[in-house]
């Protein structure tokens, strides 16, 4: 009886903070350890240790409410400064003029930082891909149509897109997560368990609400998507990847996005709303106008409630990747930004807790105006310019093998010391700027 009454601790636990979607399924799982226990005998106790384990099941999907999710956010701490110092006098030591790794350099220190040990490895990699869609589109506001949203997100999981065929390439896996589609999946290729095979459900709706008119989503709804994002990065670091990177997929995302960093950064839109996937002189025009126009109705600033701002102009996509970058920090992962939409939910989830910044690492540098204000805001620099402005995370994969390059440098270089090398000569150079 223990276990069912450990089982019972937990239901009540979670009902403060459950939501009712949630509450359906843990009262059907309730109802059939009742019925099991109206029956109990020795040959029954079968039924009842599977009707717990349902319970235990729907419990440890719950989605954290409000209240546990800002308990969380308050626990993220910065990077391990002692370990900083090591990897840094290490780097020092290797052989070779100081600094001449550039970048490569300092990607080693802050892993070590994050990890918390100086030698890292980051082989075990995917990126999360969260996928919506955005009422705003019926304002004219993309050029393609909605149902592209689900049509790439099915070819995610069969590696047909541009970051699939990268993941496939570099053997990189792809978390799928349907936020909000306005469709139903396949159910073949449809699941509630974490999977890399397949789309997981955790839809909230069938899109998001028109923000030109009225709030995209309601404040439940935005933090459930925030909860969203943190269970994935619950599940990449129990599965034990070593480092992730948060992409997306969502007709008219770039709309949101820069309504969320105009507020974000008191900006107007001719500094925030680009082209997107591209579109006509007067669909720009009007989407400039609604990003302004929807900033300004909420009455939104760079002092707005965060939760606020991504849930009266954001998208269920881009609140659960903000969550996904504050899971990041939590369970101390490296987590790489992908483009323009990727990096305004990582400054949203640094706004919420600044210690975010010590774990992120920005891929590229995306073609999306817009982009530069947020890498300046957030003191990132990206690894690559390539022009790209695709999205899905498909600037991730390559990222991740620039972060395989830092941590090879890390582990296998020589000291002086160790190449029989006098460093001598360097004495005078160390001190000011010589090069």
């Amino acid at each position: 009886m223990d276990k069912m009454d450990k089982a019972l601790d937990r239901v009540n636990k979670a009902l403060d903070k459950t939501t009712d979607k949630t509450m359906d399924k843990v009262d059907k799982a309730m109802d059939k350890m009742n019925k099991a226990l109206d029956k109990t005998t020795d040959k029954t106790m079968d039924k009842m240790d599977k009707a717990l384990d349902k319970v235990n099941k729907v419990l440890d999907k719950t989605v954290l409410g409000e209240q546990d999710l800002f308990q969380r956010i308050s626990q993220i701490q910065g990077c391990d400064k002692a370990t900083v110092k090591l990897a840094e006098a290490r780097q020092a030591m290797l052989a070779k003029p100081p600094g001449s790794l550039g970048a490569l350099e300092q990607i080693s220190v802050q892993l070590a930082g994050i990890t918390g040990n100086l030698y890292n490895d980051v082989k075990k990699q995917c990126v999360a891909i969260f996928s919506s869609d955005n009422g705003v589109i019926s304002e004219g506001v993309a050029s393609a149509p909605n149902s592209v949203t689900m049509a790439q997100t099915i070819n995610f999981t069969k590696r047909l897109t541009g970051v699939g065929a990268l993941a496939k390439y570099f053997e990189v896996d792809l978390l799928v997560v349907d936020m909000g589609i306005a469709g139903n999946v396949p159910t073949e290729i449809y699941s509630k368990e974490i999977s890399t095979e397949k789309i997981i459900d955790r839809k909230i709706a069938y899109g998001t609400k028109n923000l030109a008119v009225e709030p995209a989503m309601s404040r439940e709804e935005g933090i459930h998507a925030l909860c969203v994002g943190f269970e994935i990065v619950k599940y990449i670091k129990e599965a034990g990847y070593d480092v992730f990177g948060v992409g997306e997929m969502g007709i008219g995302n770039t709309t949101t996005s820069a309504a969320v960093l105009s507020a974000l950064m008191e900006l107007p839109a001719t500094e925030t709303v680009g082209k997107g996937g591209g579109i006509l002189p007067e669909s720009f025009r009007r989407k400039q106008e609604i990003v302004d126009d929807a900033v300004k109705r909420n009455g939104l600033t760079a002092k707005s409630d965060i939760i606020e701002v991504l849930s009266a102009v954001g998208g269920f996509d881009i609140a659960a990747m903000t969550g996904a970058f504050l899971g990041a920090a939590y369970h101390r992962l490296p987590v790489v930004i992908d483009g323009y939409i990727s990096i305004v939910a990582a400054l949203a989830a640094v706004r919420l807790a600044p210690a975010v910044r010590d774990y992120i690492f920005a891929s590229h540098f995306s073609y999306e105006q817009g982009y530069s204000a947020a890498m300046e805001a957030l003191d990132v620099r990206p690894m690559l310019s390539l022009n790209m402005r695709l999205g899905e995370g498909s600037g991730c994969p390559l990222a991740f093998k620039i972060l395989e390059g830092a941590c090879g440098v890390m582990n296998g270089m020589a000291t002086f010391e160790e190449a029989a090398i006098n460093d001598n000569y360097l004495a005078e150079i160390r001190k000011g700027d010589c090069f």
